[in-house]
């Protein structure tokens, strides 16, 4: 059994914390926050030991694995020591605020021979799987549109000072956007080779911002567009489309998915789930401890998130210039990309 230590026993460690609980292979043996009496709580309600500095908690040789779920400025420093006890590493999303952060954690991984695994936590969320499923069987054909978009209330409860400015990596598109982003790189089966961008802060006293339209070229020459709106007062929307060579899927959170074909909708079954964020992580938690226990590739790797962060720095290089950005190292080798090789018969 692989035991896990939370660094970041905060709001979404809790929801970490419920899915590991469900999955045999890994076991919550730590937990840490600077709160002492709120590490102890968490410790309380969830299992396992409490201690108020990371760092001792990675000195516990019961530790196999840490999440980490901390502000995402603290990321880095925290992966990079994490790699260095040899520690496995589940690291929520955002990876990093910057490229170079992505970096130097990747390196770090990669020399110290531990796994690496981003938070992406779409790529585990069942309406989601489901359309990846049609994608795969190539009844539609390959993707070659995709419109994606997070809009929701951005002033929730569990809001910090750090989410409001971009040098502590916050602003909604890092924070809440950035499963839109990622859910259509992801889907659409293509690296982003060029960037182009709309962001600002309309709706909050901030420095960060609280809406974004972005626009990605593919490396197959396919298009999409991002929409990353943190609203004062509304509704959440959470969907997204995608136009493919024969066909079109919309995938809703509330809805399920559904594919178009003949100028008409058709449900697909078994594509919604009450409590989907709690069934996604669970699937998270299974993959990666599959990942750690038979030693293959990390189901998110490293290189996916960084270049997911390589779009998001590109996306406010190009609102600040008024221009595109390329981006001349996107994965085009990825293996996440295969089943658009293999639909359109590429090397």
């Amino acid at each position: 059994m692989i035991g896990v230590g939370i660094i970041g026993a905060g709001h979404f460690g809790a929801v970490h914390a419920r899915a590991m609980a469900v999955v045999d292979e890994v076991r919550l043996v730590a937990s840490c926050r600077e709160d002492v009496g709120a590490a102890a709580a968490f410790a309380a309600e969830h299992g396992g030991r409490s201690y108020g500095d990371w760092r001792a908690l990675l000195d516990d040789s019961s530790v196999d694995a840490v999440l980490i779920a901390t502000p995402h400025h603290l990321h880095e420093k925290i992966a990079i020591e994490a790699a260095r006890a040899g520690k496995h590493i589940l690291l929520e999303k955002p990876m990093a605020p910057d490229v170079a952060a992505c970096d130097a954690v990747l390196a770090t991984a990669d020399a110290n021979r531990v796994k690496l695994m981003i938070g992406h936590v779409m790529h585990f969320a069942l309406p989601c799987l489901k359309a990846k499923e049609i994608l795969d069987s190539g009844v539609l054909g390959a993707p070659v549109l995709g419109s994606s978009w997070m809009i929701k209330l951005w002033m929730e409860s569990n809001r910090r000072r750090w989410h409001l400015d971009h040098a502590s990596g916050g602003g909604m598109l890092m924070t809440a956007g950035i499963h839109a982003l990622d859910r259509l790189i992801w889907l659409m089966g293509q690296p982003v080779v060029g960037v182009t961008a709309m962001t600002g802060t309309y709706f909050h006293d901030q420095e960060a911002d609280d809406a974004a339209l972005i626009g990605l070229r593919f490396a197959n020459g396919g298009i999409g567009q991002v929409a990353s709106v943190g609203y004062r007062d509304g509704a959440v929307t959470f969907a997204m489309d995608l136009i493919c060579e024969k066909g079109t899927i919309r995938i809703d959170f509330g809805h399920g998915v559904a594919t178009g074909q003949g100028g008409v909708w058709t449900p697909v079954p078994g594509s919604i789930e009450p409590n989907w964020m709690d069934a996604a992580v669970t699937r998270e938690w299974r993959a990666l401890a599959a990942s750690i226990m038979n030693d293959t590739p990390s189901p998110v790797s490293g290189a996916y998130g960084r270049h997911v962060i390589a779009c998001v720095e590109a996306a406010h290089q190009a609102n600040a210039g008024r221009c595109e950005i390329p981006l001349p190292d996107a994965p085009i080798d990825s293996p996440l990309y295969d089943h658009v090789k293999q639909a359109r018969n590429w090397p």
